[in-house]
């Protein structure tokens, strides 16, 4: 197989599973996303949580990367990472962010868009301690983004802190945490026949959820 232009031009899926409509949807978004979500996971879709995360810097130059999720609620979406990290920067410079999540088998897509701020100290600690202990230590021995000589100087660093807390708890260090998105705008996609998809959004208007849809 050659990957021609008119090869790459042509590939298209025509999606017919489902539709979606005003009277189908939750009139809060985190509980549709909740639904969503569940059917996601008993679909046995391979890591359900994968979304991709966009910032920004202060200049308003963007970066995206895959990243998983790892709770969410009433007050927004959870995810985990160094704060001292490329993304994390950018999240102090620019505290905004969007949120993708794509479901293909269920040819349905979620945006969300909102504000970020960091988790209290104790949520962040309660989860580093229950992540497995080998991811544990690989959050303290990499200083994320930063460029380093060679792939032993992380391995070394792991071996020395994997001698050191064979026997002890390993403590979550400062530059390591959560942050939450706090939405302020949510879209829920549903993939139709001919391009004709299903967008249903969600938008905060004087402290109130506003769904309106959008053309395809």
């Amino acid at each position: 197989m050659e990957l021609t232009k008119e090869y790459i031009q042509n590939l298209r899926q025509d999606y017919r599973s489902a539709g979606l409509t005003e009277a189908d949807v939750d009139k809060d978004p985190i509980t549709q996303f909740g639904k969503w979500f569940k059917e996601a996971v008993e679909a046995q879709l391979f890591e359900p949580n994968v979304m991709t995360l966009a910032t920004a810097d202060q200049f308003g130059k963007p970066s995206a990367r895959v990243m998983l999720l790892k709770g969410f609620d009433e007050n927004g979406f959870v995810f985990y990472t160094n704060y001292d990290s490329r993304k994390g920067k950018m999240l102090t410079a620019n505290p905004q962010a969007a949120l993708v999540f794509f479901w293909p088998e269920l040819e349905r897509q979620v945006r969300i868009e909102g504000v970020i701020s960091k988790v209290d100290e104790e949520t962040s600690t309660s989860y580093f301690h229950s992540r497995p202990k080998g991811s544990q230590i690989g959050a303290v021995a990499s200083t994320q983004s930063s460029t380093i000589a060679d792939k032993t100087v992380i391995e070394e660093r792991v071996k020395v802190l994997t001698e050191e807390f064979s026997d002890k708890e390993v403590p979550r260090p400062q530059h390591w945490g959560g942050y939450l998105v706090e939405p302020t705008y949510i879209e829920f996609w549903q993939g139709g026949s001919s391009r004709l998809h299903d967008r249903l959004v969600y938008e905060k208007v004087d402290g109130a959820w506003a769904i309106s849809r959008l053309a395809p």
